[in-house]
Formats: C-alpha cells, sequence, structure tokens
C-alpha cells in the first residue's frame, strides 16, 4: 500500500565541485545503478511469483469441482485480491522507485492509489472473514453446517469490498494534484490526522485485533475437544451420554481431520458422519493411546500453522501501519527508502497468503498437482 513517498533530490547524481578526477564518482554511480538493479529485480520477482501462486490457487479451485467449497470460495476471493495486487499495484510501484519520479500524470497517480489502498485492505480484510467463517465452522459446527453456503460466503465477500472502499474514497474528497506538465509526487498526504486514524484502524488494527480473539478462540476450542477426546473412553458406559457422546466425537474427528485447513468442515462432518463411533468398552486401551496421541500431535500441528499464519500476518503490516500512523501524528519521518521497504513487506504478504491457505490441505495439493501435469501435456 503506497501510503506516502518523500522525493528529495536525486541520490543517483553525485555532486562534485572539487578539481579531482571523475573516477571515484563514476564508480559510486555504478555501483548505485546495480543496486537499484539489484533492488528492482528481486522486486519485479516478488510480483512475478505473487501473481502465479494466486492465479495458480484461483485456476485450481475454478477447475476442481471437489474444491467447490464455501469456505474456499473466500480463499478464491482473497486470492484475486492479492493477484490484483500483484498485477495492478506492484509493477506501478517498480516503476516510482526506479524513476524516483511520477511519469504517469495527475489521473493515473489517483487512480493507482485507490486500488492500491482498497486492494491491500481488502486482502486484509478476507483474512478477518475467512478467520471468522473458521470459528463458527469450529464452535457451532452442526449449525453453520446448514449456514454455510455459496450464496453467505458471496454475501462475506461483498462486505469487504464495500468496507474497504469506504475506507478508500474520503482521500478523493481533498487530494489535488498538479496539471501534469512537469515531475510529480504521487503519494497520500498526512495532513488529515482523523483520516489517519479511521484509515489505519479500519484497514488494520480492527482487523488484526479481531483477527488474534478468533484465532486464539479456535485454539482454545480445538483444545479442549482434543482433552474431551481423551476422556471418551468412559462415555460409553454411560447410557444417558451416549448422544451426546456420539456427536462429541463426530465434531472433534470432523477438526482432526481437517487440520486447521480450508477444507469445508461440514464437508468433513458429513463425510465422517456415519463412521465415527464411540469407543466400546472392550477396546484395547493401546489402541486408545495411539488416536488421544494422533490428536495430540495435530493439536500441536494446528497451533504450528495458527502460528505461522498470524506471524506471517502481523510481521508484514504492523511495522508499515505503525509507520503510518506515527507519521499522520507527526511523530515519524522516514526516509524514502524505509518507506519503500515497509511498504512492499506488506505487500509480500500477498505471496505469503496463497502458500499458507492452501499448502496445508491435501485436496490442494492434488488440484495443484492436476494444474501441473496439465500444462506439461500442452
Amino acid at each position: 500500500m503506497e501510503m506516502e513517498r518523500y522525493l528529495g533530490v536525486s541520490a543517483g547524481t553525485p555532486v562534485n565541485s572539487t578539481n579531482t578526477t571523475a573516477t571515484p564518482g563514476a564508480a559510486f554511480h555504478v555501483e548505485l545503478m546495480m543496486e537499484r538493479l539489484a533492488v528492482v529485480g528481486l522486486l519485479a520477482l516478488v510480483t512475478l511469483l505473487t501473481a502465479v501462486v494466486n492465479g495458480a490457487v484461483i485456476a485450481a479451485i475454478c477447475t476442481t469441482k471437489k474444491l467447490h467449497l464455501p469456505a474456499n470460495y473466500l480463499i478464491c476471493s482473497l486470492a484475486v485480491t492479492d493477484f490484483l495486487v500483484a498485477v495492478l499495484v506492484m509493477p506501478i510501484s517498480i516503476l516510482y522507485i526506479t524513476t524516483e519520479t511520477w511519469l504517469l500524470g495527475p489521473f493515473v497517480c489517483e487512480a493507482w492509489l485507490s486500488v492500491d489502498m482498497t486492494c491491500c485492505t481488502c486482502s486484509i480484510l478476507h483474512l478477518c472473514v475467512i478467520a471468522l467463517d473458521r470459528y463458527w465452522a469450529i464452535t457451532k459446527a452442526i449449525e453453520y453446517a446448514r449456514k454455510r453456503t455459496p450464496r453467505r460466503a458471496g454475501v462475506m465477500v461483498a462486505i469487504v469490498w464495500v468496507i474497504s472502499i469506504f475506507i478508500t474514497i474520503p482521500p478523493l474528497f481533498w487530494r489535488q494534484r498538479g496539471d501534469g506538465t512537469g515531475p510529480q509526487q504521487c503519494f497520500i498526504e498526512h495532513d488529515h490526522v482523523g483520516y489517519t486514524i479511521y484509515s489505519t484502524f479500519g484497514a488494520f488494527y480492527i482487523p488484526m485485533t479481531l483477527i488474534l480473539i478468533l484465532y486464539s478462540r479456535i485454539y482454545s476450542a480445538a483444545k479442549t475437544l482434543y482433552q474431551k477426546r481423551g476422556s471418551s473412553r468412559h462415555l460409553s458406559s454411560r447410557s444417558t451420554d451416549s448422544t451426546n457422546s456420539l456427536n462429541h466425537c463426530r465434531v472433534t474427528h470432523a477438526f482432526c481431520v481437517s487440520d486447521m485447513s480450508n477444507s469445508d468442515h461440514a464437508a468433513e462432518f458429513d463425510r465422517n458422519h456415519v463412521t465415527v463411533r464411540v469407543p466400546p468398552l472392550d477396546m484395547e486401551t493401546p489402541e486408545l493411546d495411539e488416536r488421544n496421541q494422533i490428536c495430540t500431535s495435530r493439536e500441536r500441528k494446528a497451533a504450528r500453522i495458527l502460528g505461522l499464519i498470524l506471524g506471517a500476518f502481523i510481521l508484514c503490516w504492523l511495522p508499515f501501519f505503525l509507520k503510518e500512523l506515527l507519521v499522520g501524528l507527526n511523530a515519524l519521518n522516514p526516509s524514502p527508502h524505509v518507506s519503500d521497504a515497509l511498504t512492499w513487506l506488506g505487500y509480500v504478504n500477498s505471496l505469503i497468503n496463497p502458500l499458507l491457505y492452501t499448502s496445508f490441505n491435501e485436496d490442494f495439493k492434488q488440484a495443484f498437482k492436476r494444474l501441473f501435469r496439465r500444462k506439461e501435456h500442452t
């Protein structure tokens, strides 16, 4: 999200007012150009990978019937958003960083800033919606299974885009650009403290807080289910609680199979509905212990996956939005290089999202393999 950029005297033009030889200055200029080419090459690689990986996720969901589930529609919408960041936002940012001057005119500047803010905000809010969907699927498995429809997923995606647009719109009413006759800068001014607080909290701080709360409750619910499953060996002797025990084992088994992936928990529940049984009294203790160990290992795996999701999100976006808030409050004045680095750290989240949200799902892995095989045959 290219929220700011300060342009001063070009660092690529060394000043030499003495009569010494020009060799040191020329060497410095060559070294600077090499560094800039290396940075541009790295950013271009990140952009290409982001577009390819998100495109693969979109293609996998669209071409694989098994992935046509409401939960995966949210993943597909997230991939579309991150793909737009890679196609519409990152390339122009690379051009701007390379030239250190805005050359595309005021209209493109306004459009670029608006698309940048909208898509990045929408990507973050998608993570929030996915966390909410998972929370309902885990804590209200049976009830939410009836409500988890493609239409509901579409409504959630529409709400995310509407909120993102409302966060982006306000600067259009006061932002003014030049007439396009000379070199310009393209950045969002921080002269409206109220908007800075409104945008940073709406786009990041509130969603981050909600995501942390939801995932902590998801993990707590999972841990409780695992612990209860460990004591389920005695439940079959209680005839009055047999039905509750059966339902509990079904929900627990559905969660264990999902392994915190993006598979539809309701579908997992339905698939295992008739196969999960309360362990009989004569079941051997080693078999029960083995099952408990499996669920314990899956609990640890779920914790690692949650740690990766939350860690990547916070690591990528917290530095940028912390800088934005401090700049808006006139408490910080970062250099252009720091601003660019933090902006691109946020962009990298669009590359990490599809990797984290699909790589732990066997259905996605199989879909990707089929895509690559199809590409090899063509």
